[in-house]
Protein backbone atom coordinates (compact mmCIF):
# COMPACT_ATOMS: atom_id res chain seq x y z
CA UNK A 1 0.00 0.00 0.00
CA UNK A 2 1.75 3.19 -1.21
CA UNK A 3 1.62 6.58 0.49
CA UNK A 4 -0.81 9.01 -1.12
CA UNK A 5 0.92 11.84 -2.90
CA UNK A 6 -0.98 15.12 -2.97
CA UNK A 7 -0.17 17.58 -5.75
CA UNK A 8 -1.64 21.06 -6.22
CA UNK A 9 -2.10 21.94 -9.88
CA UNK A 10 -1.94 25.65 -10.61
CA UNK A 11 -2.09 27.62 -13.86
CA UNK A 12 1.00 29.72 -14.49
CA UNK A 13 0.25 31.07 -17.95
CA UNK A 14 -2.03 34.10 -17.76
CA UNK A 15 -3.13 33.56 -21.34
CA UNK A 16 -4.75 30.31 -20.29
CA UNK A 17 -6.91 32.20 -17.80
CA UNK A 18 -8.28 34.28 -20.66
CA UNK A 19 -9.41 31.31 -22.74
CA UNK A 20 -13.06 31.27 -23.61
CA UNK A 21 -15.17 28.46 -22.23
CA UNK A 22 -15.66 27.11 -25.74
CA UNK A 23 -11.90 26.72 -26.24
CA UNK A 24 -11.35 24.69 -23.09
CA UNK A 25 -11.22 20.92 -23.34
CA UNK A 26 -14.02 19.35 -21.25
CA UNK A 27 -12.78 17.66 -18.10
CA UNK A 28 -13.38 13.93 -17.99
CA UNK A 29 -15.57 12.97 -15.06
CA UNK A 30 -14.43 10.32 -12.62
CA UNK A 31 -16.38 7.14 -11.92
CA UNK A 32 -17.43 8.62 -8.57
CA UNK A 33 -18.75 11.79 -10.19
CA UNK A 34 -20.66 9.81 -12.80
CA UNK A 35 -22.14 7.57 -10.13
CA UNK A 36 -23.09 10.55 -7.99
CA UNK A 37 -24.86 12.36 -10.85
CA UNK A 38 -26.58 9.28 -12.29
CA UNK A 39 -28.07 8.25 -8.93
CA UNK A 40 -28.65 11.71 -7.48
CA UNK A 41 -26.30 11.17 -4.54
CA UNK A 42 -24.90 13.78 -2.20
CA UNK A 43 -21.12 14.38 -2.52
CA UNK A 44 -20.52 13.10 1.02
CA UNK A 45 -22.21 9.77 0.23
CA UNK A 46 -19.48 8.74 -2.20
CA UNK A 47 -16.70 10.28 -0.10
CA UNK A 48 -17.77 8.33 2.98
CA UNK A 49 -17.83 5.06 1.03
CA UNK A 50 -14.33 5.67 -0.35
CA UNK A 51 -12.91 6.56 3.08
CA UNK A 52 -14.49 3.54 4.75
CA UNK A 53 -13.07 1.30 2.02
CA UNK A 54 -9.66 2.89 2.59
CA UNK A 55 -9.81 2.00 6.30
CA UNK A 56 -11.03 -1.53 5.59
CA UNK A 57 -8.28 -2.15 3.04
CA UNK A 58 -5.53 -0.80 5.31
CA UNK A 59 -6.57 -2.82 8.37
CA UNK A 60 -7.04 -5.95 6.23
CA UNK A 61 -3.58 -5.49 4.67
CA UNK A 62 -1.96 -4.77 8.04
CA UNK A 63 -3.55 -7.77 9.76
CA UNK A 64 -2.69 -10.08 6.86
CA UNK A 65 0.91 -8.95 6.30
CA UNK A 66 2.21 -6.97 9.29
CA UNK A 67 5.80 -7.52 8.18
CA UNK A 68 5.27 -5.10 5.27
CA UNK A 69 4.90 -2.27 7.80
CA UNK A 70 8.00 -2.87 9.94
CA UNK A 71 10.03 0.29 10.56
CA UNK A 72 7.61 2.37 8.48
CA UNK A 73 6.68 4.70 11.31
CA UNK A 74 5.73 7.69 9.18
CA UNK A 75 3.41 5.73 6.88
CA UNK A 76 1.68 3.89 9.72
CA UNK A 77 1.24 7.12 11.68
CA UNK A 78 -0.36 8.75 8.64
CA UNK A 79 -2.81 5.85 8.25
CA UNK A 80 -3.68 5.92 11.97
CA UNK A 81 -4.30 9.67 11.94
CA UNK A 82 -6.51 9.42 8.86
CA UNK A 83 -8.50 6.58 10.44
CA UNK A 84 -9.06 8.39 13.74
CA UNK A 85 -10.01 11.65 12.03
CA UNK A 86 -12.58 10.00 9.79
CA UNK A 87 -14.04 7.70 12.46
CA UNK A 88 -14.56 10.69 14.76
CA UNK A 89 -16.29 12.56 11.93
CA UNK A 90 -19.04 9.90 11.89
CA UNK A 91 -20.46 10.98 15.26
CA UNK A 92 -23.23 12.98 13.59
CA UNK A 93 -24.03 10.23 11.07
CA UNK A 94 -26.32 7.19 11.02
CA UNK A 95 -26.87 4.96 14.02
CA UNK A 96 -24.86 2.26 12.29
CA UNK A 97 -21.94 4.70 11.98
CA UNK A 98 -22.12 5.45 15.70
CA UNK A 99 -21.92 1.72 16.41
CA UNK A 100 -18.81 1.64 14.22
CA UNK A 101 -17.25 4.41 16.31
CA UNK A 102 -17.96 2.50 19.54
CA UNK A 103 -16.52 -0.70 18.08
CA UNK A 104 -13.38 1.16 16.91
CA UNK A 105 -12.81 2.51 20.41
CA UNK A 106 -13.85 -0.59 22.38
CA UNK A 107 -11.68 -2.89 20.28
CA UNK A 108 -8.76 -0.45 20.69
CA UNK A 109 -7.85 -0.68 17.01
CA UNK A 110 -5.09 1.95 17.13
CA UNK A 111 -3.49 0.30 20.16
CA UNK A 112 -3.55 -3.12 18.49
CA UNK A 113 -1.95 -1.70 15.33
CA UNK A 114 0.86 -0.21 17.43
CA UNK A 115 1.28 -3.45 19.38
CA UNK A 116 1.43 -5.67 16.28
CA UNK A 117 3.83 -3.31 14.50
CA UNK A 118 6.21 -3.42 17.46
CA UNK A 119 5.97 -7.22 17.69
CA UNK A 120 6.55 -7.58 13.94
CA UNK A 121 9.68 -5.42 14.19
CA UNK A 122 11.00 -7.43 17.13
CA UNK A 123 10.27 -10.69 15.34
CA UNK A 124 11.88 -9.49 12.10
CA UNK A 125 15.01 -8.38 13.95
CA UNK A 126 15.33 -11.51 16.08
CA UNK A 127 14.50 -14.14 13.45
CA UNK A 128 15.45 -12.49 10.17
CA UNK A 129 18.03 -9.93 11.22
CA UNK A 130 15.90 -7.22 9.56
CA UNK A 131 16.89 -3.79 10.87
CA UNK A 132 15.25 -1.45 8.34
CA UNK A 133 12.43 -1.38 5.74
CA UNK A 134 13.23 -3.48 2.70
CA UNK A 135 12.71 -0.54 0.31
CA UNK A 136 15.25 1.56 2.26
CA UNK A 137 17.69 -1.35 2.25
CA UNK A 138 17.24 -1.72 -1.50
CA UNK A 139 18.11 1.94 -2.06
CA UNK A 140 21.28 1.53 -0.01
CA UNK A 141 22.50 -1.66 -1.66
CA UNK A 142 21.71 -0.28 -5.13
CA UNK A 143 23.72 2.86 -4.34
CA UNK A 144 26.65 0.94 -2.89
CA UNK A 145 26.76 -1.55 -5.74
CA UNK A 146 26.62 1.27 -8.31
CA UNK A 147 29.72 3.06 -6.99
CA UNK A 148 32.22 0.60 -8.58
CA UNK A 149 30.55 1.12 -11.96
CA UNK A 150 30.92 4.87 -11.64
CA UNK A 151 34.62 4.49 -10.83
CA UNK A 152 35.14 2.14 -13.77
CA UNK A 153 33.47 4.61 -16.11
CA UNK A 154 35.84 7.36 -14.94
CA UNK A 155 38.84 5.08 -15.53
CA UNK A 156 37.46 4.12 -18.90
CA UNK A 157 37.18 7.76 -19.96
CA UNK A 158 40.85 8.36 -19.03
CA UNK A 159 42.26 5.23 -20.64
CA UNK A 160 39.97 5.04 -23.63
CA UNK A 161 42.58 6.16 -26.15
CA UNK A 162 45.78 4.83 -24.60
CA UNK A 163 45.21 1.74 -22.49
CA UNK A 164 45.91 -1.67 -24.08
CA UNK A 165 43.48 -3.15 -21.53
CA UNK A 166 40.49 -1.25 -22.85
CA UNK A 167 38.51 -4.41 -23.62
CA UNK A 168 39.16 -5.71 -20.13
CA UNK A 169 37.67 -2.48 -18.75
CA UNK A 170 34.69 -2.82 -21.05
CA UNK A 171 34.13 -6.33 -19.68
CA UNK A 172 34.34 -5.07 -16.10
CA UNK A 173 31.78 -2.35 -16.82
CA UNK A 174 29.38 -4.87 -18.39
CA UNK A 175 29.71 -7.18 -15.41
CA UNK A 176 29.40 -4.23 -13.04
CA UNK A 177 26.14 -3.16 -14.66
CA UNK A 178 24.64 -6.53 -13.74
CA UNK A 179 25.70 -6.37 -10.10
CA UNK A 180 22.97 -3.95 -8.85
CA UNK A 181 20.21 -6.04 -10.42
CA UNK A 182 21.62 -9.25 -8.95
CA UNK A 183 21.91 -7.64 -5.52
CA UNK A 184 18.35 -6.28 -5.78
CA UNK A 185 16.92 -9.65 -6.80
CA UNK A 186 18.80 -11.43 -4.01
CA UNK A 187 17.62 -8.91 -1.39
CA UNK A 188 13.98 -9.20 -2.47
CA UNK A 189 14.17 -12.98 -2.59
CA UNK A 190 15.47 -13.12 0.99
CA UNK A 191 12.70 -10.78 2.15
CA UNK A 192 9.92 -12.74 0.43
CA UNK A 193 11.35 -16.01 1.77
CA UNK A 194 11.45 -14.59 5.30
CA UNK A 195 7.81 -13.49 5.07
CA UNK A 196 6.60 -16.80 3.67
CA UNK A 197 8.48 -18.89 6.24
CA UNK A 198 7.42 -16.82 9.25
CA UNK A 199 3.96 -15.49 8.38
CA UNK A 200 2.06 -18.44 9.85
CA UNK A 201 4.08 -18.44 13.06
CA UNK A 202 3.57 -14.71 13.56
CA UNK A 203 -0.16 -15.18 12.97
CA UNK A 204 -0.30 -18.00 15.54
CA UNK A 205 1.60 -15.96 18.13
CA UNK A 206 -0.70 -12.95 17.65
CA UNK A 207 -3.92 -14.65 16.62
CA UNK A 208 -6.16 -12.93 19.17
CA UNK A 209 -5.15 -9.40 18.19
CA UNK A 210 -5.21 -10.15 14.45
CA UNK A 211 -8.71 -11.61 14.69
CA UNK A 212 -9.89 -8.40 16.41
CA UNK A 213 -8.59 -6.38 13.45
CA UNK A 214 -10.24 -8.75 10.97
CA UNK A 215 -13.51 -8.64 12.90
CA UNK A 216 -13.51 -4.83 12.75
CA UNK A 217 -12.71 -4.94 9.03
CA UNK A 218 -15.76 -7.15 8.55
CA UNK A 219 -17.87 -4.59 10.46
CA UNK A 220 -16.67 -1.78 8.17
CA UNK A 221 -17.42 -3.82 5.04
CA UNK A 222 -20.93 -4.64 6.28
CA UNK A 223 -21.44 -0.97 7.16
CA UNK A 224 -20.46 0.02 3.61
CA UNK A 225 -22.70 -2.67 2.10
CA UNK A 226 -25.73 -1.58 4.15
CA UNK A 227 -25.12 2.03 3.18
CA UNK A 228 -24.92 1.13 -0.51
CA UNK A 229 -28.20 -0.80 -0.24
CA UNK A 230 -29.90 2.15 1.48
CA UNK A 231 -28.75 4.48 -1.31
CA UNK A 232 -29.78 1.89 -3.95
CA UNK A 233 -26.30 1.93 -5.48
CA UNK A 234 -25.71 -1.10 -7.77
CA UNK A 235 -23.33 -3.29 -5.74
CA UNK A 236 -21.89 -4.78 -8.94
CA UNK A 237 -20.28 -1.41 -9.71
CA UNK A 238 -18.20 -1.32 -6.53
CA UNK A 239 -15.00 -3.35 -6.94
CA UNK A 240 -12.14 -3.38 -4.44
CA UNK A 241 -9.07 -5.41 -3.50
CA UNK A 242 -8.27 -7.11 -0.20
CA UNK A 243 -5.43 -9.34 0.97
CA UNK A 244 -7.58 -12.07 2.52
CA UNK A 245 -10.87 -13.91 2.00
CA UNK A 246 -11.96 -13.91 5.64
CA UNK A 247 -15.09 -11.77 5.25
CA UNK A 248 -18.78 -12.40 4.64
CA UNK A 249 -21.22 -10.92 2.10
CA UNK A 250 -18.62 -10.62 -0.65
CA UNK A 251 -18.39 -12.12 -4.13
CA UNK A 252 -14.89 -13.02 -5.31
CA UNK A 253 -14.35 -11.62 -8.81
CA UNK A 254 -10.71 -12.57 -9.39
CA UNK A 255 -7.38 -12.88 -7.65
CA UNK A 256 -3.81 -12.00 -8.48
CA UNK A 257 -0.54 -13.24 -7.06
CA UNK A 258 2.62 -11.21 -7.27
CA UNK A 259 5.95 -11.64 -5.57
CA UNK A 260 5.39 -12.11 -1.87
CA UNK A 261 1.67 -11.28 -1.74
CA UNK A 262 -1.77 -12.20 -3.07
CA UNK A 263 -4.70 -9.88 -3.76
CA UNK A 264 -8.37 -10.76 -4.06
CA UNK A 265 -10.83 -8.60 -5.99
CA UNK A 266 -14.38 -8.45 -4.64
CA UNK A 267 -17.85 -7.07 -5.16
CA UNK A 268 -20.47 -6.81 -2.45
CA UNK A 269 -23.09 -9.56 -2.43
CA UNK A 270 -26.81 -8.78 -2.51
CA UNK A 271 -28.94 -10.17 0.35
CA UNK A 272 -30.60 -13.52 -0.47
CA UNK A 273 -33.63 -13.07 -2.71
CA UNK A 274 -32.89 -9.43 -3.58
CA UNK A 275 -32.73 -8.52 -7.26
CA UNK A 276 -29.62 -6.53 -8.26
CA UNK A 277 -30.15 -2.79 -8.68
CA UNK A 278 -30.04 -1.85 -12.38
CA UNK A 279 -27.00 0.08 -13.56
CA UNK A 280 -28.00 3.47 -15.04
CA UNK A 281 -27.69 3.59 -18.82
CA UNK A 282 -25.23 6.50 -18.72
CA UNK A 283 -22.83 4.42 -16.62
CA UNK A 284 -23.20 1.40 -18.90
CA UNK A 285 -22.34 3.58 -21.89
CA UNK A 286 -19.33 5.03 -20.08
CA UNK A 287 -18.07 1.56 -19.14
CA UNK A 288 -18.51 0.35 -22.74
CA UNK A 289 -16.70 3.36 -24.17
CA UNK A 290 -13.80 2.87 -21.72
CA UNK A 291 -13.52 -0.79 -22.73
CA UNK A 292 -13.59 0.12 -26.42
CA UNK A 293 -11.02 2.87 -25.88
CA UNK A 294 -8.69 0.56 -23.98
CA UNK A 295 -8.90 -2.00 -26.76
CA UNK A 296 -7.95 0.68 -29.31
CA UNK A 297 -4.90 1.95 -27.44
CA UNK A 298 -3.55 -1.34 -26.11
CA UNK A 299 -0.85 -3.10 -28.06
CA UNK A 300 -2.01 -6.13 -30.06
CA UNK A 301 -1.97 -9.39 -28.15
CA UNK A 302 0.16 -12.24 -29.47
CA UNK A 303 -0.56 -15.35 -27.39
CA UNK A 304 -3.85 -16.81 -28.61
CA UNK A 305 -4.97 -20.37 -27.96
CA UNK A 306 -7.84 -22.05 -29.76
CA UNK A 307 -9.95 -24.59 -27.88
CA UNK A 308 -10.26 -27.06 -30.76
CA UNK A 309 -12.04 -30.41 -31.13
CA UNK A 310 -14.73 -28.91 -28.91
CA UNK A 311 -17.37 -31.01 -27.18
CA UNK A 312 -20.12 -28.99 -25.56
CA UNK A 313 -23.60 -27.55 -25.86
CA UNK A 314 -25.62 -24.60 -24.57
CA UNK A 315 -22.51 -22.63 -23.71
CA UNK A 316 -20.95 -25.37 -21.55
CA UNK A 317 -17.66 -26.90 -22.73
CA UNK A 318 -16.94 -30.46 -21.62
CA UNK A 319 -13.84 -31.22 -23.69
CA UNK A 320 -11.29 -29.45 -25.90
CA UNK A 321 -7.74 -29.61 -27.17
CA UNK A 322 -5.71 -26.38 -26.83
CA UNK A 323 -3.93 -25.21 -30.01
CA UNK A 324 -1.52 -22.28 -29.94
CA UNK A 325 -2.32 -19.84 -32.77
CA UNK A 326 0.62 -17.41 -32.54
CA UNK A 327 1.01 -17.28 -36.33
CA UNK A 328 -2.57 -15.99 -36.65
CA UNK A 329 -2.30 -13.36 -33.88
CA UNK A 330 -2.63 -10.41 -36.29
CA UNK A 331 -5.72 -11.88 -37.92
CA UNK A 332 -7.32 -12.71 -34.55
CA UNK A 333 -6.65 -9.18 -33.29
CA UNK A 334 -8.26 -7.81 -36.45
CA UNK A 335 -11.33 -10.02 -35.93
CA UNK A 336 -11.62 -8.89 -32.29
CA UNK A 337 -11.56 -5.26 -33.42
CA UNK A 338 -14.67 -6.04 -35.50
CA UNK A 339 -16.50 -7.59 -32.54
CA UNK A 340 -18.86 -6.23 -29.94
CA UNK A 341 -18.14 -7.53 -26.46
CA UNK A 342 -20.44 -8.51 -23.62
CA UNK A 343 -19.87 -10.26 -20.31
CA UNK A 344 -20.55 -13.99 -20.35
CA UNK A 345 -23.78 -14.87 -18.48
CA UNK A 346 -22.05 -17.85 -16.84
CA UNK A 347 -18.93 -17.85 -14.70
CA UNK A 348 -15.84 -19.57 -16.07
CA UNK A 349 -16.13 -22.59 -13.78
CA UNK A 350 -19.63 -23.17 -15.13
CA UNK A 351 -18.57 -22.73 -18.75
CA UNK A 352 -15.67 -25.19 -18.34
CA UNK A 353 -16.63 -27.25 -15.27
CA UNK A 354 -13.81 -29.76 -15.81
CA UNK A 355 -10.97 -27.20 -15.84
CA UNK A 356 -8.05 -28.99 -14.19
CA UNK A 357 -4.48 -30.08 -14.79
CA UNK A 358 -5.74 -32.74 -17.20
CA UNK A 359 -7.80 -30.21 -19.18
CA UNK A 360 -6.31 -26.77 -18.77
CA UNK A 361 -5.07 -23.78 -20.75
CA UNK A 362 -1.31 -23.45 -20.45
CA UNK A 363 1.05 -20.53 -20.82
CA UNK A 364 3.92 -20.71 -23.31
CA UNK A 365 6.20 -21.34 -20.31
CA UNK A 366 4.20 -24.42 -19.33
CA UNK A 367 2.31 -23.04 -16.31
CA UNK A 368 -1.47 -23.49 -15.96
CA UNK A 369 -3.26 -20.22 -16.65
CA UNK A 370 -5.91 -18.85 -14.29
CA UNK A 371 -8.79 -17.31 -16.25
CA UNK A 372 -9.85 -13.93 -14.83
CA UNK A 373 -12.35 -12.72 -17.43
CA UNK A 374 -14.74 -14.33 -19.92
CA UNK A 375 -16.48 -12.39 -22.67
CA UNK A 376 -18.76 -13.18 -25.57
CA UNK A 377 -17.55 -11.74 -28.88
CA UNK A 378 -20.22 -10.90 -31.45
CA UNK A 379 -18.57 -10.84 -34.88
CA UNK A 380 -20.60 -8.59 -37.20
CA UNK A 381 -23.84 -10.17 -35.89
CA UNK A 382 -22.88 -13.33 -37.78
CA UNK A 383 -21.04 -15.42 -35.19
CA UNK A 384 -20.57 -15.46 -31.43
CA UNK A 385 -17.62 -17.02 -29.65
CA UNK A 386 -15.92 -17.04 -26.26
CA UNK A 387 -12.84 -14.98 -25.39
CA UNK A 388 -11.07 -16.12 -22.20
CA UNK A 389 -8.53 -13.74 -20.65
CA UNK A 390 -5.79 -15.28 -18.54
CA UNK A 391 -4.06 -13.75 -15.56
CA UNK A 392 -0.54 -12.49 -16.27
CA UNK A 393 1.71 -15.52 -15.83
CA UNK A 394 4.29 -15.32 -13.04
CA UNK A 395 6.25 -18.33 -14.22
CA UNK A 396 7.93 -20.73 -11.84
CA UNK A 397 8.99 -19.96 -8.29
CA UNK A 398 12.48 -18.79 -9.17
CA UNK A 399 11.77 -17.27 -12.59
CA UNK A 400 9.37 -14.69 -13.97
CA UNK A 401 7.30 -15.04 -17.13
CA UNK A 402 5.01 -12.05 -17.57
CA UNK A 403 3.18 -13.45 -20.61
CA UNK A 404 -0.53 -12.84 -21.13
CA UNK A 405 -2.61 -15.64 -22.62
CA UNK A 406 -5.98 -15.41 -24.37
CA UNK A 407 -8.10 -18.34 -25.50
CA UNK A 408 -10.97 -18.39 -28.01
CA UNK A 409 -13.56 -21.06 -28.66
CA UNK A 410 -16.95 -21.73 -30.14
CA UNK A 411 -19.83 -21.66 -27.68
CA UNK A 412 -21.39 -24.85 -29.03
CA UNK A 413 -19.84 -27.73 -30.95
CA UNK A 414 -22.56 -27.40 -33.61
CA UNK A 415 -21.98 -23.67 -34.29
CA UNK A 416 -21.25 -22.83 -37.94
CA UNK A 417 -18.12 -20.74 -38.41
CA UNK A 418 -18.20 -18.04 -41.14
CA UNK A 419 -15.89 -18.74 -44.06
CA UNK A 420 -13.52 -15.85 -43.24
CA UNK A 421 -12.96 -17.25 -39.74
CA UNK A 422 -12.49 -20.91 -40.62
CA UNK A 423 -8.69 -20.59 -40.68
CA UNK A 424 -8.76 -19.28 -37.09
CA UNK A 425 -11.21 -21.85 -35.72
CA UNK A 426 -9.85 -24.87 -37.59
CA UNK A 427 -7.78 -27.46 -35.72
Amino acid sequence: MNDTEKTDLKKTDSSEDQESEGDKKPTKKSQSQMLQEALGLAPNDITDIEKKLFIARFIDYFSEDSFDFVYKERSVTMYKNDMEKFINSLESGREEDKLLINSFKNKEIIEIVDKLKQRAEEYALEVGGVKQPVDKKLRKVMLISSVPIFILLILLSFWLMTSPYIWFLFTLVCVGCMVPQVVKANTLKKWYTFKEENKNQFYSDNREDILILKDFTGEILNNIRNGLLELKIPLQMIKFALHSRDYENLNLVSERKSRGTRQYFFQFEYPPGMEPFPIPEVLLQQEKSEIDESKRVEKPEKNFILLSELKGKNGVINFYMPRLKVELADKINSVLNDCKFSAAPKTFNKIIPNYSQEMAIYCVCGQIIKIINTQICNYKNKFKFYLFEGEECLGEVDSECGEKIFAISKMDESDDVPGELKEIFSS
